[in-house]
């Protein structure tokens, strides 16, 4: 297609434009040939004529497609011009943040003016090992890229990186230094990483000094060699200078400073060391003042001055020679304080004692007279004599200057070869990787000597870099099989031979030193009579004569001629050298030794190249030993060889480039001035590689990326099996013209602009599919539409009939209605008229008969008065008369007694004077008396019953009295009351006379208060309807607030549940950040171990058998020796028969400092450790308190509290009574048996006294568990939870059980039995060993063992089950009565439920203690039982004595009649123990541990077979209370898991194998140990083979460290593993075909990239995946292991992808994210299918799942923005950010995410507290815990297959 015929309407072009360079314009219509105008649409709006240049012709450069802006590599963009350049970098540089871009070789890195955190070890690691293509641009993809290219091409690479002042060169060259030092490492203890990262401070304060464009100019270039050996580790490196600034030291501009170590050392004058400087405020001195800029912003210079002596010190440069380095430069600042006085035109003379210069002498340790006296004079020699001549002001003053740069440039050059020194490794070096950090093209207003020689080093460098390019084009296309056809390029060769060649500039410069007279002016003649109108290059300006003008390849530059031959020279007067090299300061006179004397050791290379000059100065004159020749060389001629040389080193080796862009003048971040941007572009070359590229074929795909991409251009015919011939058919009919495109091996190349055409031919494709479906769409919309609106025309005619028919009705109905009202209201006003009329005489009739009643009434009352009070008076007259009668009869009666009595009283008194009345009375006396006796006592009786009946009479008689009394006093009342009414009746029958004539007013008053009370009753009415609605207001407010009160205690309850759920996370994460932090220092430990061990190795190599070369080990394996078994690790060292020992003469000097160095590190490792596990503990601790916290209920906080103490102190009492009867057994028992101390059973004795003290102890920890029990009720999940747990069968039981539900045992077998009848060749394959047979034999065994044991373990099951649903039955009731008892201490007040709770505790507390004394009692038991046997041990001891033979023990006595059980049908006999002798020690751990093969004990045997037979070895040993033997063992067993796993450290098989038994043994020796906490679920069986003598838990913890130490080893292995499958699978592979469109991709995969190793899918993934949940099952790992190491693979994934993800632009795309989402659901899919949804697996997949999102969903609307904060709550602000901007449309459906929806992103998410990191951290380790799994399994029935090699052994 005709370049002319895209020149279409709407087509976008670039015009140019004097302000912003170029300006996008709209073609208005269509252009044909011939037009001279062409009318454009300007973005701001206006319309603009752009007029064709008649000439040429040449039409504005189009505009790429929107899709194509902002590509990582600008060769992707199909026109390749200088404003598409510019707007490509605009986009990423403004838009995206994105300060990294591709140019096909170069990397354009432009300066952002801030700190991005993209420089991290994270981001390192990240671009390590992958392909510069694979990854966003960034200079550490370009630090990758020739570190891999030095690995695989075995050739020397160079980095080079240029730019202007203040581009970021020398913060470039930092970083890629800097990733070299990461990645690679060192390859000895010397960190010479550390110490290349530390020669950058030092070089900076040296070199670097603030101008007006940066504040940290490098004023030097500097090319640094990092040296690599073998293994590509860094060995050293070596430094070379070129052209210092020495004319800064002297002089700065306005606003520039000098170099930093001078403003360094001003402000750390105050320190004590630097009194003796003498120094002060830098404005205090002439060489520091000058610029009036002394401090640089945000920049301390007594921290930096701190780095600076820190990096000397790592560099192996001592304080004394530091401190020297001071005093020259704090000399060089007081010499520039000298001041001259002018004595005439021709002398001058310093003032007497002038104090600058006395400081100076005394700091250089010269004689101050003579250097005064060389100050002001300078010594001619001639042929025949010797002149002293003064000099005037001015040349003293050049001459004190030209000394003082002098000595700077010998003291620069000096420590530049003290670095070196540093940095020069004693190892041979293998190759190297350069880094060039060069001051790039430079022009000025004033152009001098120092910008001549720096635009002529980048003319050779960019002459290199074309012919790089031109290279690297012709490989291509060669590679491809494309026709080449020869580019035109820039060739700057004649500019380069201007400059260089004979009688050339330089030439001329040098020729012109020599002359005794010769100047800038004679210079500046001979250079325009040499060249000017000879070479085209070259130019005179029109107004001066003394300059010259040079076209460069980046622009025409014009050079003042004055000060070039000053320059040039470099003269410094030899007399003041000379009293400088006399100095009595010792440094001073190095400074200026022969050249053969300053060169550093490391300036030759390994190679034998010669080293390039480290210093531009001129050496001094009249140094001995130099030829004239020498003595003669200029600055000029120095700089050319060194250039020259370093182009040699450059092409000697694989370039690449890195431009530095400076945006903007003004330091200003994210701002990017156009103008300055082009005119760098320029300068640096990359238009010219633009420009190359666009001159033949750009763009370049391959077969299947131009398939994927324009799919949707072919027909279905048109697509064969064959990619290459469909491609080749499609372009063929797409573009006519077969010169715009070739087709090469693997790719399609494209002319500039024929991407572009496709672009538009695929987007109207896509846009006429899109119109068709809108079509369509709209069509169906429309006629649903129409249906709808007929369906409800319909509806509504039908109402309005309907409607109408009702209304007609409704008429009828009213009509009729009418009629029936009329007929009724007439009715109703005849009966009213009546009603009134009868009601009327019925009132009258009333009122004439009640007055009438009512006169009778009154008749009839006052007669019936009249009677009562007749009948009152009437009585009252005869009680009067009665009275009186009675009181007149009763004085007769009492008169008539009186007097009858008196006579009596004379008779008595005459008849008791007389005698015989005393006889008489006398007779019978003693009887009576008798007898009255007993009738006194007799009345006596009686008196007291009478006395009691009497005063039980009296209390009746009073409270009758009251009672009575009360009764009168209220009928008193009442007789007042009924008077007080008499008078009452009165006055109401006076009062009914009133009302009667009130009646009649009241009557009259009643028609017009009932008309009122008609009215008040309607307000009433009224006035209650509106306060009934008011009530209904008030009561639905009421309901609100009541509605808004249960609202907001519910949000309060849900925020303090949240608060408790946050606390208790936190706590979790806390407790997890221990246990990592542990688990860390575990590693670290493994890691210093590995090192000693390495170390030994190593040592034993070189004493033993040295050999030539040197093998690393994989920094992987791990040797992983801990403290418990280092010694025992020596001793069986020592003990092995097969290992040679070293002389301890040579073992002893190696070894011991070494030692002495980890045994401290360890040391202290241990106590942290021990540290770290107390915090641990408390941490744990603080969880369950937390958790129990959560259970509690607030109400009841106080009873608890009440009731804490009450318990404590009643468990305390009831078990120190326990603890007393204990004290007083064993004080018995001792008492009992102190005779026999000296008996020969006295070691059995101990035992039982060790064993007694045990059970004290564990007395101790019951009553300490008992203290913290709490009151609360535990919940009765809780309470099942562990004992399903503790009731979990094996995972050989689970895994024959599931067998049995899906019917798989059958198949199993037969698999089985098919794998026994392998043919012979199969099992010589597999027979590595020799050992087949064997197992061949033990399977068939095993077959028939486990058909049996299937049945026994389906009944078990069948039990078991029938078992736990019972239990689980009386748990559900004993839940329910909980339930029950906690729902009516609820209901009961405070105090009730105090009481209760109470009660219920002390009820169970006393049954605990009832417990306790059951156990005392069976421990005493136990007690007798032992005292018993040790009585029999002591006799068996003397027969055995007596019988001679004290040589065996009595543990082996009592195993001999065992031994020879070992017959399969004794079976039930079996103690579970393994006897082994102990000379057969190394030989069961060889067999079992060294050179078993997992693959084969895994498939064939039970899970843990290992574990199992070590610890029935620890039992035998336990049970024979041989303690050295268990040490022995169990260190022999770790230390040889060890060894397994560093010797095979990288297979997944072995470290998954021995994980598992690891853990199996752990919980063996926890199941076995005896403690109640690991023996609930354990069989009576079980408990009786628990360890008797020995407490194990020190090695346990040594185990579970162990333990730590292989799941870290697999989860790196892991890693190693799944790392190459992520990206590929998970990313780059599409799993759902056709839904993205691959974009252009420009050069950034290139030739030179390692290819890949293979394409891995997400199939790839989940097969990987597989294979590792069936290695872990196979080896009988435990679930919860498993789920653990499954979670932390699902993190590997979700972290690597995410993280590719965010250094990717060409992924973040919305196909991309439903590609992820599709991933991510087959691995959720996977972890469903393998039960593991609860393993927290998915969990770790969140972040990446939210990014996926992210890149889907709407990105517009601040109602988008606030979606995307709340979704996005995995991912960081950091992440979100990142994700956003890189988000690219792969279609140009898709639009762009704008600047200002990041911003309100920005503004949204910046409360949000997150890591400021950007990429996860892949390496993480989650903290692993190893929960306790008991085995079901006996120990008795294990059987020993024969495979095993293991016949020495023997059971018991």
């Amino acid at each position: 297609m005709a370049a002319s015929e895209l020149y279409t309407k709407f087509a976008r072009v670039w015009i140019p434009d004097p302000e912003e360079v170029w300006k996008s314009a709209e073609l208005l219509k269509d252009y044909k040939p011939g037009d001279k105008v062409l009318l454009l649409h300007l973005e701001e709006g206006k319309d603009l004529e752009y007029r064709l240049d008649p000439k040429t012709k040449e039409l504005p450069h189009l505009r790429n497609p929107d899709i194509l802006v902002g590509e990582n590599d600008l060769t992707a963009l199909s026109y390749l011009h200088e404003p598409a350049v510019l707007h490509n970098l605009r986009v990423r540089f403004i838009d995206s943040k994105l300060i990294y871009t591709y140019c096909g070789i170069v990397l354009v890195a432009i300066n952002p003016y801030e700190q991005l955190p993209i420089y991290g070890e994270d981001i390192i690691n990240a671009y390590s090992g992958q392909n510069m293509g694979d990854m966003d641009p960034h200079i550490f993809a370009v630090a990758e890229e020739a570190y891999k290219q030095m690995a695989r091409d075995e050739r020397n690479q160079s980095i080079i990186v240029s730019g202007e002042s203040g581009a970021g060169k020398t913060v470039s060259a930092k970083y890629a230094m800097r990733y070299f030092a990461t990645v690679s490492g060192s390859a000895s203890e010397a960190n010479v990483e550390e110490k290349v990262l530390a020669s950058n401070p030092i070089m900076e304060s040296i070199g670097n000094a603030k101008t007006t464009r940066n504040d940290n100019s490098s004023r030097f270039g500097k090319y640094i060699e990092i040296g690599f050996d073998k293994r590509y580790r860094i060995i050293g490196a070596n430094m070379r200078t070129y052209l210092l600034e020495k004319s800064r030291v002297v002089f700065q501009a306005e606003e520039e400073r000098n170099y930093h170590i001078f403003y360094q050392l001003c402000a750390s004058a105050k320190l004590p060391e630097f009194k003796m400087l003498r120094l002060g405020n830098a404005n205090n001195f002439h060489y520091t003042k000058q610029g009036g800029s002394p401090v640089i912003e945000g920049v301390d210079d007594t921290k930096e001055m701190a780095h600076t002596r820190q990096a000397c010190t790592l560099l192996g440069i001592s304080e004394s020679y530091q401190m020297g380095i001071f005093r020259i430069l704090a000399g060089i600042l007081h010499l520039g304080n000298v001041a001259f006085t002018s004595r005439d035109s021709d002398s001058c003379t310093i003032p007497p004692k002038h104090e600058p210069l006395s400081i100076f002498s005394d700091l250089m340790g010269v004689d101050y007279e003579e250097m005064c006296h060389w100050l002001c004079h300078r010594k001619l020699v001639t042929a025949t004599e010797t002149y002293i001549k003064p000099i005037s002001k001015l040349q003293a003053t050049n001459a004190r200057d030209a000394l003082a740069k002098h000595i700077y440039a010998k003291l620069f050059s000096w420590i530049v070869d003290h670095v070196n020194q540093a940095l020069h490794s004693a190892v041979k070096q293998h190759s190297f990787i350069g880094v060039l950090d060069i001051y790039g093209f430079e022009t000025f207003e004033i152009n001098s000597f120092e910008q001549f020689c720096i635009n002529y080093a980048n003319e050779k460098l960019q002459q290199q870099f074309n012919m790089h390019v031109f290279k690297l084009e012709q490989e291509e296309y060669m590679k491809e099989q494309i026709p080449w056809t020869l580019i035109d390029f820039y060739d700057n060769q004649p500019c380069i031979n201007l400059i260089e060649s004979k009688l050339g500039i330089l030439d001329l410069l040098d020729e012109e030193c020599k002359m005794p007279k010769g100047t800038d002016d004679t210079w500046a003649q001979k250079l325009y009579n040499t060249h000017l109108n000879k070479c085209a290059l070259f130019e005179k300006p029109r107004l001066s004569n003394k300059a010259f003008i040079i076209q460069h390849f980046a622009d025409k530059v014009e050079y003042q001629c004055e000060g070039f031959l000053e320059k040039n020279k470099d003269t410094v007067f030899e007399e003041q050298i000379k009293v400088l090299k006399s100095s009595k300061f010792k440094m001073l006179p190095e400074l200026f030794q022969d050249d053969e004397k300053a060169i550093s050791p490391t300036s030759a290379t390994s190679s034998g190249r010669t080293p390039l000059t480290r210093t531009p100065a001129k050496p001094t004159k009249g140094r001995p030993g130099q030829t004239a020749k020498e003595h003669k060389k200029t600055v000029g001629h120095q700089f050319r060889n060194s250039l020259h040389l370093l182009m040699e080193t450059l092409n000697a080796t694989t370039p690449h480039y890195v431009r530095c862009i400076k945006p903007n003048d003004f330091k200003f971040p994210f701002t990017f001035d156009e103008k300055r941007a082009v005119q760098q572009l320029r300068a640096c070359g990359v238009l010219e590689t633009i420009r190359i590229s666009a001159a033949g074929f750009p763009s370049r795909w391959t077969y299947q990326e131009f398939f994927s991409r324009y799919r949707v251009l072919m027909k279905q015919k048109d697509v064969l099996s064959d990619r290459k011939q469909t491609c080749k058919n499609v372009l063929e009919k797409l573009i006519l013209d077969k010169d715009k495109y070739q087709f090469g091996k693997t790719k399609i190349f494209f002319r500039a602009g024929q991407v572009a055409y496709l672009e538009k031919l695929r987007a109207d494709k896509l846009r006429a599919a899109c119109i068709r479906i809108q079509k369509t769409i709209r069509g169906w919309l429309l006629r649903k539409k129409y249906l709808r609106m007929r369906k409800a025309a319909i509806t509504v005619q039908r109402h309005v009939r309907g409607y109408q028919a009702r209304c007609y009705a409704k008429f009828l109905r009213r009509t009729k209605a009418a009629t029936i009202i009329q007929k009724y209201w007439r009715m109703y006003i005849a009966r009213r008229r009546y009603k009134i009329r009868r009601s009327a005489t019925i009132i009258l009739q009333s009122y004439l008969r009640g007055y009438l009643a009512r006169n009778r009434y009154r008749k009839m009352l006052r007669e019936h008065k009249a009677v009562i009070i007749q009948k009152w008076v009437r009585g009252w007259l005869a009680r009067m008369h009665y009275r009186r009668s009675t009181q007149a009869i009763i004085y007769l009666q009492c008169c008539f007694r009186r007097m009858m009595a008196k006579r009596e009283l004379k008779k008595l008194k005459i008849e008791a004077r007389s005698v015989e009345r005393y006889k008489k009375l006398h007779i019978g006396m003693e009887n009576k008396i008798m007898q009255l006796q007993r009738k006194v006592d007799e009345q006596n009786k009686d008196y007291k019953c009478l006395m009691e009946k009497l005063t039980n009479l009296e209390g009746i008689y009073t409270s009758e009295t009251e009672k009575l009394r009360s009764d009168l006093e209220r009928l008193q009342l009442s007789e007042e009351e009924a008077k007080i009414a008499t008078g009452r009746v009165l006055s109401l029958q006076e009062e009914i006379a009133k009302l009667r004539k009130d009646l009649e007013q009241t009557q009259s008053e009643k028609k017009s208060i009932e008309e009122r009370a008609d009215k008040y009753k309607q307000e009433t009415e009224q006035l209650v309807s509106s306060l009934k609605e008011e009530n209904t207001l008030l009561k639905q407010e009421k309901e609100a607030l009541n509605h808004l009160i249960v609202e907001q205690a519910k949000e309060m309850t849900e925020t303090m549940e949240k608060k408790l759920v946050e606390e208790t996370k936190q706590l979790e994460l806390d407790l997890n950040d221990e246990r990592l932090r542990y688990q860390n220092l575990l590693n670290e430990f493994s890691r210093l171990e590995e090192r000693y061990d390495d170390l030994k190795e190593e040592m034993t190599l070189m004493v033993n058998v040295p050999k030539p070369g040197h093998k690393r080990t994989d920094s992987t394996h791990s040797s992983n020796e801990s403290e418990y078994t280092f010694s025992s690790e020596i001793a069986e060292t020592e003990d092995m028969p097969l290992r040679t020992e070293e002389p301890s003469e040579k073992k002893v000097p190696l070894d011991m400092s070494l030692f002495l160095k980890l045994q401290k590190r360890v040391t202290e490792l241990e106590q942290e450790k021990q540290v770290m596990q107390d915090e641990l503990d408390r941490k744990e601790e603080q969880v369950l308190r937390s958790k129990a916290k959560e259970e509690e209920r607030p109400q009841i906080r106080g009873a608890e509290l009440e009731y804490e103490s009450l318990k404590r102190q009643e468990l305390e009492s009831e078990n120190k009574k326990l603890k007393n009867e204990l004290n007083e057994l064993r004080k018995a028992l001792s008492e009992k048996s102190a005779p026999e101390v000296t008996a020969p059973g006295a070691p059995a004795y101990r035992v039982l006294m060790e064993q007694l003290t045990s059970v004290s102890e564990e007395l101790d920890v019951r009553k300490e568990e008992v203290l913290i029990l709490r009151s609360q009720l535990v919940s009765q999940k809780e309470a099942i939870q562990p004992k399903n747990t503790m009731t979990d069968s094996t995972i050989l039981l689970e895994d024959v059980q599931k067998m049995k539900d899906k019917g798989e045992i059958a198949q199993a077998y037969i698999g089985l039995k098919e794998t026994n009848r392998l043919p012979a060749m199969d099992c010589h394959e597999l027979n590595e060993d020799g050992e087949l047979w064997l197992v061949y034999e033990g399977l068939k065994q095993a077959n028939r063992l486990l058909e049996s044991q299937l049945q026994s373990q389906k009944r078990s099951h069948e039990n078991e089950a029938e078992a736990l649903r019972g239990e689980i039955q009386s748990l559900k009731e004993e839940n329910n009565r909980q339930q029950q008892l906690l729902a009516q201490n609820l209901q009961l007040p405070p105090e009730a439920r105090i009481e209760a709770s109470l009660q219920h505790e002390i009820t169970r507390l006393t049954n605990e203690n009832l417990d306790l004394m059951e156990q005392l009692e069976k421990q005493d038991k136990t007690v007798r039982k032992l005292k018993k046997q040790l009585k029999v041990f002591a006799k068996k001891i003397g027969e055995l004595e007596v019988g001679q033979m004290e040589n065996i023990s009595p543990g082996q006595i009592i195993d001999e009649p065992i031994r020879p059980v070992n017959i399969p049908r004794k079976e039930k006999d079996f103690q579970g123990m393994l006897e082994y002798k102990k000379e057969d020690e190394q030989k069961l751990v060889k067999n079992l541990i060294l050179e078993l093969k997992p693959r084969g004990v895994a498939v064939n045997l039970i899970p843990g077979l290992p574990a199992y037979i070590l610890f029935m070895c620890v039992r035998h040993a336990d049970y024979l209370n041989d303690d050295q033997k268990v040490r022995s063992l169990l260190t022999s067993t770790i230390n040889s898991i060890k060894k397994v796993l560093k010797k095979r450290g990288d297979d997944f098989e072995t470290v998954s194998f021995w994980l598992s038994n690891t853990c199996r043994f752990l919980h063996c020796l926890k199941q076995y140990s005896g403690e109640e906490g690991f023996m609930k679920h354990n069989t009576s069986r079980q408990n009786e083979h628990c360890l008797t003598n020995f407490d194990l838990a020190e090695y346990r913890q040594v185990l579970s460290d162990l333990a730590i130490q292989i799941y870290q080893q697999l989860v790196r292995v892991l890693e190693n593993i799944l790392q190459p499958m992520i990206v590929s699978g998970m990313l780059e592979h599409e799993t759902i075909q056709g839904v993205s469109g691959v974009k252009p991709t420009g050069l950034r995969k290139r030739t030179s990239s390692i290819a890949d190793e293979g394409t891995y899918t997400l199939d790839s993934i989940l097969r990987q995946l597989n294979s590792f949940h069936s290695v872990l099952c196979q080896h009988g790992m435990d679930p919860e292991l498993i789920k653990q190491v499954v979670k932390q693979m699902f993190y590997i994934v979700g972290a690597v992808t995410l993280n590719n993800l965010l250094l990717r632009k060409d992924m973040c795309s919305w196909s991309k994210g439903m590609q992820i989402r599709y991933n991510v659901s087959q691995l959720e899919e996977w972890l469903r299918d393998k039960n593991l949804m609860n393993s927290g697996a998915k969990e770790t997949l969140e972040p990446l799942i939210q990014a996926a999102q992210l890149l889907q969903v709407k990105k517009k609307t601040d109602d988008d923005a606030e979606a995307i904060c709340s979704m996005c709550s995995a991912l960081t602000t950091a992440q979100i950010v990142k994700v956003l901007n890189l988000y690219t449309p792969v279609n140009e459906f898709e639009e762009r995410v704008s600047v200002s929806f990041i911003r309100t992103i920005q503004m949204r998410l910046r409360d949000r507290k997150d890591s400021p990191q950007l990429l996860m951290d892949a390496k993480h380790i989650f903290p692993v815990t190893f929960p306790f799994n008991p085995s079901s399994l006996a120990l008795e029935t294990i059987q020993i297959p024969a495979s095993l090699g293991l016949g020495f052994i023997s059971r018991v």
